[in-house]
């Protein structure tokens, strides 16, 4: 897998998961059938949200290594050549 279809990859997985954090929200806070359903409502928003934690974190993370490590390598690369 190419770094470019990685680095697609891994914003799509950021945006589901901020989607499901922001769905998790507005059924706990607005959703009234949610309500209605009492604590398993509540459970199922909380299992929005954390299944948006988790695919949102971790790549976060991943992506900015990956972008640090890109900028040090052309940062080398620059100083390589000037050198």
């Amino acid at each position: 897998m190419s770094e470019q279809r990685l680095i697609l990859l891994l914003k799509t997985s950021i945006t589901i998961g901020i989607c499901l954090i922001l769905l998790g929200i507005y059924l706990h806070s607005f959703s009234d059938y949610m309500e209605s359903l009492g604590v398993t409502g509540i459970i199922i928003s909380a299992m929005c949200i954390a299944f948006g934690l988790i695919f949102s974190l971790p790549t976060k993370m991943y992506l900015t290594f990956l972008l640090v490590k890109r900028e040090s390598e052309s940062q080398d690369n620059k100083v390589d050549s000037e050198g």
